[in-house]
């Protein structure tokens, strides 16, 4: 199932692809459909290569009309190509599986009206899964397709929808139709899409900057249709539109744009073209917090960006895929703060998604941005946070960097010279340096080619009367990577004002290089409250307060006038906690003194979601269940102080829920489910309340019975989900063993419902319910990620790893293992070291935590 890059460019020097036109039928059953290819290619004369193609049964292999026999050229993945001409076609005739994993062509049946929708998920190497396709994202091509289908469904590729011609009627006298596609223009296969069923949808148009109108489309199943906001993602598109338009000097490239919401989705979205593919989640069937609502905003931006920035314009191989990802990720979050009303966005990015890059960045499995991508595996464990978060964050620095206009300059230029085109990373730096009049060598080399996150800290002195004597950043990095790099950043001075806010009084923007850097012209100003280094968050790195900011920081970080400089103190009080700085419980008083202030939903979250991680795992464990009822007990409190029907107090529920542990908690969760205990202006949804039944069941107060119960109230996707995770964790012998059962040993269950199984399996507050399952594990783990596919597999690795376990036990049996594993299983060696560091960095935190 892998492609080296070796392989994949001698094949690029062999071949040059021309098109291909699919034929696919869906209404042979449940399990497989037929899929014909047939694929006009040059090569040189004489040459042999092969075509990708997962199947169930090959039927018949035709090359330039000499038939190859399948049993001989055809081994389930590959088909070799012998004796290639100047110019060759090729036609493929297969059986192809439907996938239940959120990769290829995946089916799914809606539990709600029994109606099966079908989409497909291509990227990394999975178009193989529905064709027979040259799959490397340099041979780009025109894609046609012709899809048999139930009549009654819509049917949805990257090309405008035809009107469908009537079909033989099916061996069971169904009506079919046949739906034939125009060609594409020449796109990479990893963004070409086919999505069927009884989809409905919603339609609009925008008016494209060249004069076309663009006919926009949002679809969802049936059973959702009641819940779909369309009106909200047409006018997030729309202004996505006039931004992009705009910023590129590039007229959107397709022809159409729809947006499909689909089931049991893997990921947040995929782009692609003209043809998103978006999470179902982001369907809000009850009242959500607006951490939410701006992150389906970002999502959506993030994806149309990418019809310019990946789609338009290539990556040639797979080693550029973080610039792909960064590129939307950064001008995604631009988009929010300067075209719609998510004008906070950049706040939500500095917590949410650098927390996220300097987590990786500290991981042992760390890499450079520009990572080596020697074969597909390598790209598969490479969606992580240097790719997309870290990546984007570096972006926000090299904008600074060369001047926000000179970069947008670059970048127009670039589409202008490579629409339609595979390029790699030096295409864009040469028209950034021509714009900008900047030399990015170096700056490439020390931010790209190297990993590690380096530490800023201020150094000062100031006179008898509080006047700045002399001012320096220092910079350090970790003994692993000891790159001492370039930044351009900011530093805020913050008083505190008559009303007792911080406000800033001061910003000094600068370039900062070498291990120390003094800054001249804050020589001679009054010392303030606080120094914030990296004010405005420009560039990459963790930040560190002076004393005196420091003091200032913990008894008035809810005092801030704006969200960014709180959330850069937020930032920097989690990164000394998860290093062991500041003592585990400090952290946790800390946020639960200032989170009932907190203005900005996205932050709320973050904090939250690293209270839980701080208690479950940083906490010295000897006061790890004092110190999570007595959080639990103040989260109720702050949900009940909290303006009735705030995002806040939802956000306090749901946290106070997953931490309920006593007698007394669980009695207040019971409560809210059957309506005897009311919080002013709380909705108990049916979202609310599976996660209510899922803290009574990990909690021993529901059984089975009951998740029956609401599985009855909700029989719908999202409720099978729910339900899944409650039955996993229902704290006895009999439930964990009949979970692992279900997860590990048959392997039965869809993408979705075994992640739900998953999670639900790990929720316990009796630990030793998981001590039985450490060394099945460690057994199982190698068989799991042999036998499933990634999807899957990297969700078990991660997802049932004993890192509740937290000992030195669990760190030394991970150490066994991968002594142990071959070289060749490098993914898995990844994801077992990043599991391992977990652990260990848990265990330095509790010995702090005094």
């Amino acid at each position: 199932m892998n492609l080296t890059r070796a392989e994949a460019r001698e094949r690029a020097e062999l071949i040059t692809v021309e098109s291909y036109d699919v034929q696919l039928d869906l209404t042979r059953g449940g399990e497989v459909f037929g899929s014909t290819t047939t694929v006009k290619f040059s090569a040189k004369p004489g040459s042999s290569t092969f075509i990708d193609a997962v199947t169930r049964t090959v039927h018949s292999v035709t090359l330039n009309g000499r038939s190859l026999d399948p049993a001989t050229v055809a081994d389930g993945v590959r088909i070799q190509l012998p004796g290639l001409q100047e110019t060759n076609e090729l036609t493929v005739v297969a059986d192809a599986p439907y996938m239940n994993t959120g990769e290829g062509l995946h089916r799914f049946v809606d539990p709600v009206d029994n109606e099966v929708y079908l989409y497909t998920q291509f990227e990394v190497p999975d178009a193989r899964r529905m064709f027979a396709v040259f799959e490397q994202p340099d041979l780009k091509a025109t894609f046609a397709f012709t899809v048999t289908a139930p009549s009654h469904w819509d049917v949805i590729s990257n090309s405008s929808t035809p009107e469908p011609a009537q079909a033989a009627p099916g061996d069971d006298g169904s009506a079919r139709s046949t739906w034939t596609f125009p060609a594409t223009p020449r796109l990479s296969s990893y963004v070409t899409a086919l999505i069927a069923g009884p989809y409905q949808s919603v339609r609009s148009e925008v008016a494209s900057s060249d004069g076309r109108v663009i006919p926009l489309g949002v679809f969802a199943r049936k059973s959702l249709m009641q819940y779909l906001d369309a009106e909200n993602i047409f006018e997030l598109t729309r202004q996505g539109f006039r931004f992009f338009e705009a910023q590129f000097g590039c007229p959107y490239p397709f022809e159409k744009y729809d947006q499909l919401f689909v089931p049991e989705f893997n990921a947040g979205a995929m782009e692609n073209a003209g043809a998103v593919t978006i999470l179902e989640g982001y369907i809000f069937r009850g009242k959500v917090t607006g951490a939410q609502i701006e992150r389906r905003a970002i999502t959506v931006l993030h994806e149309l960006a990418h019809m310019w920035f990946g789609d338009l314009v290539t990556m040639r191989w797979w080693n550029d895929l973080w610039l792909n990802e960064s590129f939307a990720e950064y001008m995604s979050h631009l988009a929010a703060v300067e075209a719609t009303s998510f004008t906070s966005a950049w706040t939500t990015f500095a917590s949410l998604e650098k927390s996220w890059a300097y987590r990786q960045d500290q991981l042992p499995t760390t890499h450079p941005i520009f990572a080596e991508i020697n074969d597909l595996q390598d790209v598969e464990v490479n969606f992580d946070g240097i790719t997309y978060a870290k990546g984007a964050s570096v972006l926000r620095q090299l904008v600074a960097w060369v001047g926000p206009e000179q970069f947008m300059a670059g970048v127009r230029e670039y589409f202008a010279k490579h629409s339609w085109q595979n390029t790699e990373l030096g295409d864009l730096v040469v028209e950034l340096e021509k714009a900008s009049g900047r030399d990015l060598d170096d700056w490439g080399r020390q931010w790209l080619e190297t990993a590690g996150v380096n530490t800023l800290a201020p150094e000062l002195e100031a006179d008898a009367d509080g006047l700045l004597r002399s001012f320096t950043i220092v910079q350090s990095a970790v003994e692993e990577w000891p790159t001492i790099r370039p930044h351009r950043l900011a530093v805020g001075f913050y008083n505190l004002n008559a009303a007792g806010k911080l406000e800033r009084v001061h910003r000094e923007e600068l370039d900062v290089d070498g291990e120390r850097t003094d800054v001249p012209a804050l020589v001679g100003l009054p010392q303030p409250d606080l120094i914030l280094i990296n004010d405005d968050d420009l560039a990459f790195a963790k930040v560190r307060l002076d004393p005196k900011s420091l003091a200032t920081a913990t008894a008035h970080l809810k005092d801030f006038q704006d969200s960014l400089p709180r959330t850069l103190v937020w930032n920097s009080a989690w990164d000394a906690a998860r290093d062991g700085e500041t003592p585990a419980r400090k952290y946790v008083e800390l946020i639960l003194s200032n989170v009932a202030a907190e203005t900005d939903s996205s932050v709320i979250l973050v904090q939250l979601r690293q209270l839980a991680t701080t208690l479950s795992f940083y906490v010295a464990e000897e006061h790890r269940e004092a110190a999570t009822a007595a959080a639990a007990d103040r989260l109720w409190d702050l949900a009940s102080q909290v303006p009735g029907g705030s995002d806040a107090q939802l956000q306090f529920v749901k946290s106070f829920a997953l931490l309920a542990g006593s007698a007394a908690q669980l009695d207040k969760v019971a409560g809210l489910l059957d309506g005897s205990a009311v919080l002013d202006g709380l909705a108990v949804d049916q979202d609310l309340r599976w996660e209510l039944v899922a803290s009574l069941v990990a909690g021993g107060r529901m059984a089975q019975d009951g998740i029956d119960a609401e599985l009855a109230r909700d029989n719908t996707s999202s409720g099978q989900n729910a339900a899944a995770l409650a039955k996993a964790a229902i704290p006895t012998p009999e439930a964990k063993a009949a979970a692992w059962d279900s997860i590990v040993v048959k392997g039965e269950l869809s993408n979705a419902l075994q992640g739900s199984a998953v999670t639900g399996f790990m929720r316990v507050l009796d630990r030793s319910l998981l001590e039985p399952y450490a060394e099945k594990y460690f057994e199982a783990v190698p068989g799991i990620v042999e036998n499933r596919t990634h999807a899957l597999a990297q969700q078990i690795v991660v997802g049932l790893y004993p890192a509740l376990l937290t000992t030195q036990a669990t760190v030394d049996r991970t150490d066994g293992f991968l002594a142990a594993l071959p070289p060749e299983s490098a993914a898995l060696r990844r994801m077992m070291l990043e599991n391992r560091d977990g652990v260990a960095r848990a265990l330095r935190a509790r010995a702090a935590d005094v």
